[in-house]
């Protein structure tokens, strides 16, 4: 039995660290914050409950298989998107209706979204073989072929959608899915164009009750595996020098040994504070961090008719808007916006009669105190924004309260607020993200700012990864080494 201790109790971290406690080994969890879940977590006031991280589930077998039986609700509905001109694009599960949709948006263009769907399915399958697979361990042009081929190197999301639609507006939707991995789509590789077959293949999912439930359902599973769990505990060091790692120190200075760490925290505070490493950091450096976000949890008076559970009211100016995040650093003046009510579909989200409105608009990494306006300038302007676009909340706001990327690097140690630690930029972005293996035996990466990557399957794939590598590394596990001291 090999003695384990999890650096950080978000997701990855939560599903590592009970796969090897059913495995076996002696696991005990360092959480800095007072809540298991990381970013999944919520936020309450005056009857009004909000999801600050994910809103929407995919790939739920991850979870199923772990042992989570909460019941889920799958939305018909997935997204529905609005451009700047008014016209709207309801995205349905149903790939069929789908391409209907479509058509209806920009005759002649079905066929289109039905190639287009065809090709991320390809994509998806070959991931599924290669990149979702397991670590980081072989060079891209060593896997197969025809694997390669499959997810386009070479071509950006942007340029994959040009590949498939001559309509800009739908273009523009492709765009879309850079975000998910806090990114440009033209700069981040087509294989991002994968994830349409998921969200069409296994559906979009709601958890009644809000997501962060997944979280509470984790938990139960660790203490039923007999994981050792802390939270408010912060961890200051992880022991190693140029050998093995031997442990970890935790903030009040006491040290706990281990044969192996597992670190559950954005690489960039992995090798910037608990085992700098200024090669590693430069690394990072190099491809930059992913963009942030700037969340506006609203309480609204009444109900909005026809209303999505998700709705995305697209900027104008998609291209000038990018370049305002990753290129001028700046919050964009014209923003794409997100806005997740789930309210919609579960009542006990707000008081009744009245709906939860999360807002988020994709910001730089950063300070935003070196913003050209304030966070709550920055409110104002994007409430007019959703106003000329046929969103009007005057008269219905109860409150706005705000998050900053500020907030994000304070509460969970992200990169400058980054949301998945590096941005995608070039062809062979997925495979220039930290690994799960450390630079020192025993040394393990886990989470959104580590390879898989990040969203909700994926760490938790990344949590499963991991579990593997230390099960390879500990064959036999390891006599512990006299616990703390």
């Amino acid at each position: 039995m090999a003695e384990v201790i999890v650096v950080g109790g978000g997701v990855g971290g939560m599903v590592a660290a009970l796969l090897l406690a059913r495995d076996g080994h002696h696991v005990r969890v360092h959480e800095r914050l007072g809540r298991l879940g990381g970013k999944l977590a919520g936020h309450e006031r005056d009857g009004f409950r909000f999801s600050l991280g994910p809103s929407l589930l995919t790939l739920p077998g991850v979870f199923r298989d772990l042992g989570v039986g909460r019941e889920l609700l799958e939305l018909d509905e997935l997204c529905r998107y609005r451009f700047a001109d008014g016209s709207t694009l309801r995205a349905f599960r149903a790939p069929e209706r789908m391409a209907a949709e479509v058509d209806r948006l920009a005759p002649g263009q079905g066929a289109a979204w039905r190639a287009f769907h065809g090709w991320a399915a390809e994509c998806l399958a070959a991931s599924r073989r290669t990149f979702f697979s397991g670590p980081l361990g072989r060079r891209p042009d060593e896997a197969r072929l025809g694997d390669l081929r499959a997810v386009a190197p070479g071509r950006t999301l942007h340029g994959l959608a040009r590949r498939f639609f001559g309509d800009p507006r739908l273009r523009q939707y492709v765009g879309r899915y850079a975000t998910y991995a806090g990114s440009s789509p033209y700069r981040a590789p087509a294989a991002l164009g994968c994830i349409p077959a998921i969200e069409h293949g296994d559906g979009g999912w709601y958890v009644p009750g809000g997501l962060p439930g997944l979280a509470d359902d984790l938990a139960r599973l660790l203490a039923e595996a007999g994981v050792e769990v802390r939270t408010s505990s912060e961890v200051a060091e992880v022991l190693a020098g140029r050998g093995p790692v031997r442990g970890v120190v935790l903030a009040s200075g006491r040290r706990e040994t281990a044969d192996a760490v597992v670190v559950n925290a954005d690489a960039a505070a992995l090798y910037g504070r608990l085992l700098p490493d200024r090669r590693r950091l430069r690394g990072l450096a190099r491809l930059g961090p992913s963009s942030s976000a700037f969340l506006m949890l609203a309480g609204v008076e009444g109900r909005t008719g026809d209303l999505p559970h998700h709705t995305i009211v697209f900027s104008a100016d998609h291209r000038r808007e990018f370049g305002d995040i990753f290129d001028r650093r700046l919050p964009p003046r014209d923003p794409t916006v997100h806005i997740g009510c789930s309210a919609v579909d579960d009542p006990s989200q707000a008081p009744a009669g009245a709906e939860n409105w999360t807002m988020l608009v994709n910001v730089p990494a950063g300070d935003p105190g070196r913003w050209p306006v304030t966070p709550e300038g920055y409110r104002d302007l994007v409430l007019e924004r959703l106003a000329e676009r046929g969103y009007d909340l005057s008269g219905r706001l109860r409150f706005v309260d705000l998050v900053t990327p500020a907030d994000l690097r304070d509460r969970y140690g992200a990169w400058g607020g980054a949301i998945y630690g590096t941005a995608y930029r070039g062809r062979l972005a997925p495979f220039r993200r930290p690994g799960n293996r450390g630079p020192r035996r025993g040394l393990y990466l886990v989470g959104g700012s580590a390879h898989p990557g990040g969203g909700l399957p994926l760490v938790a794939m990344g949590g499963r990864i991991v579990a593997s590598l230390v099960a390879e590394d500990f064959p036999r596990g390891r006599a512990r080494r006299g616990g703390d001291r």
